[in-house]
């Protein structure tokens, strides 16, 4: 009794051979060692068609050619390479489908401003006072807490009347996880009085705090469907009595929250806390030329505690020494 022939299993197809080409690698499997010609009359066709299937089992990997010779490579390691090519390309559809998913963004602000088109003019209610601008805020996140309110401060007076009308009721609200609060400052504010131990509080509660060197207008967006803003871009809010406007529509929102992502992305961290604090202690003594051991008796710490400030303070900067820690310290205002 004859053996029935052994055929190459399935998996070998599901993962990209074709029927032929699978027959052409059971007949390599059987030969071994074979030339074009050999294969032809083995598969009982011509040269110039099964040459070309050749060639495409030796791109994919399952067989290797050597001088004028086809070999097989062990199934294990033929089966191997089809999967690891299946899964570059199961990646590459993966990163088309992110690429798909994220270009939706574009479609979604132009859905809602088609909406907003249809639905009549855009929601807008001009508000006046420092006290309605806090109470707008809370009100929205009392509907949904938390609620992320992202606001830039973009001058010394409104920093100043941020820090004094505004600072304490927004840290009640996170505590009590009304609120969420994201802000960029000018960094030439944070030596303004106040405005560090503020800033802190915020933090110590939950808000994130960023710097930059110019923030272009105050501006606000209060979660997805409110942005606050000001009577006459590039202003601030003292020098208009808090004119303002509060929009709820979401094509205008989407604009500002994508602003402020931009300023957000190009601000550095400001270092508050007892962390931070500690780091820029360091900082501001070696920058008047005092020594490890002299930093380490006016503070009352260890040299080694010293030390360690120092190599916090290069990683939080992103420095390569202490001197350019000290430069970059310096830009972002910390030794003021």
């Amino acid at each position: 009794m004859r053996d029935e022939p052994h055929t190459v299993p399935d998996p070998f197809e599901t993962l990209g051979l074709d029927p032929a080409q699978t027959s052409l690698y059971t007949a390599v499997l059987r030969l071994h060692r074979a030339t074009r010609t050999d294969l032809a009359q083995a598969m009982d066709g011509s040269v110039e068609t099964v040459g070309r299937q050749l060639d495409d089992l030796v791109r994919l990997g399952v067989v290797d050619e050597q001088s004028g010779h086809y070999l097989p490579r062990h199934p294990a390691a033929a089966l191997g390479r089809l999967i690891a090519r299946r899964l570059d390309r199961l990646a590459e559809e993966s990163r088309r489908i992110d690429s798909a998913l994220g270009s939706i963004r574009h479609l979604i602000r132009d859905y809602d401003a088609g909406r907003d088109y249809r639905s009549g003019p855009f929601t807008v209610e001009m508000a006046s006072g420092a006290d309605v601008l806090y109470e707008s805020v809370l009100g929205i996140a009392v509907q949904a807490p938390p609620m992320q309110l992202a606001t830039a401060v973009p001058d010394e007076r409104t920093m100043t009347d941020f820090v004094r009308k505004f600072a304490d009721p927004w840290i009640d609200a996170q505590k009590r996880e009304l609120l969420r609060v994201q802000v960029i400052v000018p960094v030439s504010t944070v030596v303004l009085p106040g405005v560090r131990d503020q800033l802190t509080r915020l933090v110590e509660t939950g808000g994130r705090v960023r710097t930059l060197d110019r923030v272009p207008s105050w501006f606000m967006t209060a979660g997805d469907e409110v942005a606050g803003l000001p009577a006459h871009w590039g202003g601030n809010l003292p020098d208009h009595a808090y004119n303002f406007y509060l929009v709820r529509t979401p094509v205008i929102v989407g604009v500002l929250r994508t602003l402020f992502g931009e300023l957000w992305s190009r601000a550095v961290p400001l270092l508050l806390g007892r962390r931070g604090e500690g780091m820029m202690q360091v900082l501001r003594l070696a920058a008047q030329g005092m020594s490890d051991e002299s930093i380490a008796r006016q503070l009352g710490v260890s040299v080694r505690t010293v030390r360690g400030r120092f190599a916090d303070a290069m990683t939080e900067l992103g420095a390569q020494s202490r001197f350019h820690a000290g430069a970059e310290a310096a830009r972002r205002g910390w030794l003021r």
